[in-house]
C-alpha cells in the first residue's frame, strides 16, 4: 500500500498545541525497552532538533512578516514534539549510557542508509562514516566498563557488535578533505535527499551532545575522549552536510525537512514494538502532515513547482533499525584503511593527512588509544562484543 503524505490531511495547526500534562510523557524503561526503540527516540530527537534549527535560520533570512509568523507557529509545535520525544529517554540513564545508545544509532542507521542508497558516491560517503562511528562505539564501551563497571551489551543487547573500526586517532584529517561533492538537486532520487538530511541531522545531534556533555565528567580520560570524538563528529557533520545541493532554495529545503519528518515518523510508526511509543509516532505524523501541507503551499507559491517533482509521489520503504553485523564486517574487510583526499577517498596516507596527524597528535597517544590501555590495565582486558567469527582489521598505512 502506497502512502503519499502530500495528499493526506493532518491535525489543523491550531489544534496541535499540547499542555504540560500531555507533554510530560513517561520515559521508556532502560532495562526492558527494545534497544531499537531507544534508537528511534534518539533519531527523532535529532530530526526535530534539525527542523527547529533550520526554521530559525530560514526566519533570519526571510523578509516577509507573514511567512516568519507561520514559521514561528510551526516551529513552536516542532519544539513541543522535540521535548516529548527526547523526554522519552530515562533520567536514570547516565550520560555515558546514552552516549553508547547514540553511537548505536550512528552505526545501525548509517549502515541501513548505506545499504539502501541508490547513488554510488553517496553510498561510499555513508560507508566511510559508519566505520568511524563503529570505532567510537568501541572506545566509549571501554570507558563505560572502566568508569561504570558495566558492559555495553546491556545497552546494545547484542544487536550491534562492539569492536574496533577505523581507529579514531586516524580520523583527524585536514578540514578541507572532509568536504564532499553534493548531489544534483535536479537529478538525485528523492530517497537520496532524504538520506543525506537524515544522517546529517543525526550526526549534528551527536556533535552537539558531546560538545555539551563532555565537560560534565571529572575523570580526565572521559573528558579527553569526549573532546577527541567530539572533534571527529564535527568532521562528520561537514562530511554529510556537503552532500546536499547548495542550489536548493529555502522553500525546497523547508519542503524536504517536513517531508523527511513525515517519512521517518511513518517509518517508525510502522516498525515500533512499544505500543505507547508507537502512539506518539502516530500523533506526530498527523501533526507533520499539516506542517508538510503548509510547506508545500509555500513551495508552490515561491518556487512555482509541484512538490512531487522534489520528493516523489509516495514514501520510500520504511527506515528500519535492524542488525547490520555482516554488512559492517564486509566494509571493514575492504575499506578500513581509507582516508579522504579532496572530495574522494584513497588508501594511501597523503601529505595533508600526515600533516594534520602531526598537528593534532603532536607525537602523543590520543585519548581514544589511552582509554583502551587504561581499561586493559583496570579490567584485565579490553571490552569487545563480537557475535561471531574473527574480526578483519588491516591497518591504515601511515608513515610516522
Amino acid at each position: 500500500m502506497t502512502f503519499n503524505p502530500l495528499r493526506e490531511r493532518g491535525i489543523p495547526l491550531d489544534q496541535q498545541v499540547r499542555n504540560w500534562s500531555e507533554l510530560d510523557v513517561m520515559p521508556i524503561d532502560p532495562d526492558h525497552a527494545d534497544p531499537y526503540t531507544r534508537c528511534r527516540v534518539i533519531t527523532m530527537n535529532g530530526i526535530e532538533t534539525e527542523a527547529i534549527f533550520f526554521s530559525h535560520h530560514m526566519a533570519r533570512h526571510c523578509p516577509d512578516l507573514e511567512t516568519k509568523q507561520q514559521l514561528a507557529r510551526v516551529r513552536y509545535i516542532e519544539a513541543q514534539q522535540q521535548k516529548a520525544v527526547n523526554w522519552l529517554l530515562p533520567g536514570v540513564a547516565s550520560v555515558l549510557e546514552t552516549t553508547i545508545a547514540y553511537e548505536q544509532v550512528a552505526v545501525d542507521l548509517t549502515a541501513w542508509v548505506a545499504r539502501m542508497e541508490p547513488d554510488s558516491y553517496l553510498k561510499q560517503a555513508y560507508q566511510f562514516g559508519v566505520l568511524e562511528d563503529f570505532d567510537h562505539l568501541y572506545r566509549y564501551a571501554n570507558l563505560f566498563e572502566m568508569i561504570e563497571h558495566r558492559k555495553a551489551e546491556t545497552i546494545v543487547d547484542r544487536l550491534t557488535e562492539v569492536m574496533p573500526g577505523r581507529p579514531t586517532y586516524l580520523q583527524h584529517r585536514d578540514p578541507m578533505d572532509n568536504v564532499r561533492e553534493p548531489y544534483n538537486r535536479a537529478a538525485a532520487a528523492p530517497l537520496s535527499k532524504l538520506h543525506a538530511l537524515t544522517i546529517m541531522s543525526a550526526e549534528q545531534q551527536t556533535m552537539n551532545f558531546y560538545m555539551n556533555t563532555g565537560p560534565m565528567y571529572m575523570e580526565p580520560i572521559a573528558r579527553q575522549l569526549y573532546q577527541e570524538i567530539g572533534l571527529v563528529e564535527e568532521e562528520h557533520v561537514t562530511h554529510y552536510e556537503s552532500l546536499m545541493d547548495p542550489g536548493e532554495t529555502w522553500w525546497e529545503r523547508l519542503l524536504l525537512h517536513e517531508y523527511n519528518e513525515c517519512y521517518l515518523y511513518h517509518s517508525f510508526m510502522e516498525t515500533e514494538s512499544d505500543r505507547r511509543v508507537k502512539a506518539i509516532w502516530e500523533l506526530h505524523l498527523n501533526m507533520e502532515l499539516e506542517h508538510l501541507r503548509l510547506a508545500a503551499e509555500l513551495f508552490k507559491k515561491h518556487d512555482d513547482r509541484d512538490p512531487e517533482q522534489v520528493v516523489g509521489d509516495r514514501l520510500p520503504a520504511p527506515v528500519t533499525f535492524e542488525p547490520n553485523k555482516e554488512y559492517i564486517r564486509e566494509i571493514l574487510s575492504t575499506q578500513i584503511d581509507y582516508t579522504t583526499l579532496g572530495t574522494g577517498y584513497v588508501q594511501e596516507a597523503h601529505e595533508r593527512f600526515q600533516r594534520m596527524q602531526e598537528k593534532i597528535l603532536g607525537g602523543e597517544r590520543s585519548p581514544s588509544e589511552v582509554v583502551i590501555d587504561d581499561n586493559r590495565h583496570k579490567s584485565g582486558e579490553e571490552y569487545r562484543l563480537e557475535i561471531e567469527g574473527p574480526h578483519p582489521m588491516p591497518s591504515l598505512r601511515v608513515h610516522r
